[in-house]
């Protein structure tokens, strides 16, 4: 597979959102995300409004959902998302339903293994109960109350190339990750690269980053479509 690399705009507002993506598409991005901020913020208008002005680039609807899976999903496929999140941790039923209205409305599923009590374990159910995609996550509170703590939090490098190969399906590595760590991940296997706070995103604030950020981007972007094929599933054995 092609390494892709998706924005994550963790973003508030719509007309902000607006501003990272047309940068990262300027940039080379492959996938736009629609973060959990935008959605809660604005719910499908963000998604529609993404879909609407680059037609041709996929959107990712990061829903984060634990219930009514099936329904969540109608409405950000319906918006125009390409791909949806479900929560590993949701009862095996929310993902089956939000696989199957993946399967009707025609979007793809990414099943999200954070706070999992096995993340390998995890991921493999994500799999088997249908998903198209394995984000591996370590969560955004998690990590900064342990940093705060004196503590220092797992990465999702940790346990990376378990994950990997665990499933036969492509794998995204999410949560706290530095530029070099982003760029990397598909060396361990894993194509899907994300960035996104604190990469293009200002954490703190769930604001655009300052600095030259599409220049970042740009070099990220190089970098990854650079890396060529990563093999998947049983293509690592073959």
């Amino acid at each position: 597979m092609k390494p892709t690399v998706q924005i994550s705009l963790d973003l508030t507002g719509i007309d902000e959102a607006v501003r990272t993506a047309a940068m990262a598409v300027r940039a080379g991005i492959d996938w736009l995300e629609a973060g959990t901020p935008l959605i809660i913020a604005h719910g499908m208008h963000g998604v529609r409004e993404l879909k609407a002005r680059w037609p041709e680039v996929p959107v990712v609807a990061d829903l984060k959902t634990m219930d009514g899976g099936w329904l969540e999903a109608e409405i950000m496929a319906k918006a125009g998302a390409s791909m949806v999140v479900v929560m590993g941790q949701a009862h095996s039923e929310t993902v089956e339903l939000v696989v199957k209205a993946g399967r009707d409305f025609g979007v793809k599923v990414m099943g999200d293994n954070m706070a999992m009590p096995d993340p390998v374990d995890g991921a493999r159910r994500l799999e088997e109960l249908g998903c198209d995609y394995v984000i591996h996550h370590i969560g955004y509170d998690m990590r900064n109350v342990q940093r705060e703590r004196g503590l220092h939090p797992p990465t999702p490098l940790d346990r990376l190339r378990e994950i990997v190969e665990a499933v036969n399906v492509p794998v995204q590595a999410v949560g706290g990750l530095t530029i070099d760590q982003a760029i990397d991940t598909p060396r361990y296997g894993a194509p899907l690269v994300v960035v996104g706070a604190p990469l293009a995103i200002d954490a703190s604030s769930f604001r655009t980053a300052g600095g030259d950020v599409e220049k970042v981007l740009r070099l990220i972007c190089e970098k990854v479509h650079s890396f060529g094929d990563v093999p998947i599933g049983k293509e690592r054995h073959s």
